[in-house]
């Protein structure tokens, strides 16, 4: 009978993923990237470790360090920052220094696989301190998970460093043994982990956008200043939120499903950075939630015209029910269909705080 080792089998499964959100061009070219390593590596591992092919052994390290740059690089590119081309060879640099290793001072390999995975695991959460406004290529539909998401990936690499240094702490103890265990769980675990996390449908890109005058690299609206906002910062930042209020209630720019920040700051011909500052410093939220506003507003015109909750949710530009019934209790302190219900007893309630697209 023929078995299977775990590692294959978690290859397989992230294979036929692969294949249908190609088939149904459903992931970005970084991500479907990133998949194919963590299907390569669990390939390599079951040759390794179940079938004692040797080169296949000698090859693991090397191949398990090339997705710790290959996430980064689809984290980078997800923020509208993976476009340089020299820069990106220097993340080859970490397999290339792993497989020196292998050939020359294979006593360092497992603390070079550590080091890499624990590096980039850490890189990845530093640049993700913005939150949802430091993936401006992010749907804004899907709120706040794409960058949880990517912050789970992070944190898979950082557990892939744990798990690698459980591999040689049982080596020096005597438990060689241990080690395929530890690489048939715990580093497929890891590698079926990653591979759903990239495939999550909050990381699916938009559909693409006609190409419109590219903002600039730099505000050169904004003077040096000091961290102090000046009154001129705060009449700057006043004009870009009115511009955005204009630009999404105007054109409606809100019921597009795919809207991300990049888009609004192409529309506005300003740097995505610059637009996401001034929103968040006007009105304290981030540009996911602002938008948001917009849509609960006009999901609550819809309501009250009689409409049902399912189509005041599809007109107003949300796509899924869990994140349009998060951001209608957050804005009004409502379920939909609760305040669906009180409104003819309420009549209109008075939301300080919401922007309201018929009045701008």
């Amino acid at each position: 009978m023929l078995a299977l080792p775990i590692s294959i089998v978690v290859s397989l499964a992230l294979a036929y993923l692969l294949a249908r959100l190609l088939l149904a061009n459903r992931i970005s070219t970084p991500l479907a990237i990133l998949l194919a390593a963590c299907i390569v590596q669990g390939v390599v591992n079951a040759l390794g470790q179940y079938y004692q092919l040797p080169g296949c052994r000698y090859l693991q390290p090397i191949t398990a360090v090339t997705i710790p740059p290959i996430a980064f690089l689809a984290l980078r590119s997800a923020q509208g920052l993976g476009r340089a081309g020299a820069e990106r060879f220097l993340h080859l640099l970490a397999p290339a220094f792993t497989g020196f290793c292998v050939w020359t001072a294979r006593e360092v390999i497992d603390v070079a696989v550590v080091a890499i995975f624990a590096g980039y695991g850490g890189a990845m959460l530093m640049a993700l301190r913005e939150g949802a406004d430091a993936l401006p290529e992010a749907r804004l539909d899907a709120g706040d998970w794409p960058p949880l998401v990517w912050r789970a990936i992070a944190v898979m690499l950082l557990l892939s460093a744990l798990s690698d240094m459980a591999i040689a702490l049982a080596v020096l103890a005597g438990g060689a043994w241990l080690k395929a265990w530890i690489v048939s769980f715990g580093t497929s675990a890891t590698l079926l982990w990653i591979g759903i996390l990239a495939s999550s449908r909050s990381l699916h890109p938009p559909a693409e956008e006609p190409e419109e005058a590219a903002a600039p690299e730099g505000d050169t609206a904004r003077p040096d200043a000091p961290e102090a906002e000046s009154a001129a910062e705060r009449e700057r930042d006043a004009a870009i939120l009115a511009d955005t209020a204009q630009l999404l209630a105007g054109q409606r720019l809100y019921r597009d499903s795919e809207l991300t920040l990049a888009r609004i700051a192409r529309r506005l011909g300003l740097p995505a950075k610059r637009v996401s500052e001034a929103i968040n410093r006007r009105t304290g939220e981030n540009v996911s939630r602002y938008v948001n506003g917009f849509r609960v507003a006009a999901a609550c015109e819809a309501l009250e015209a009689g409409r049902s909750v399912t189509e005041a949710m599809l007109d107003s530009g949300f796509v899924t029910k869990s994140n349009f019934n998060r951001e209608f209790r957050r804005v009004t302190g409502r379920a939909p269909t609760e305040w669906a219900a009180a409104t003819g007893a309420l009549e209109r309630q008075d939301f300080h705080s919401l922007p309201q697209p018929s009045r701008l």
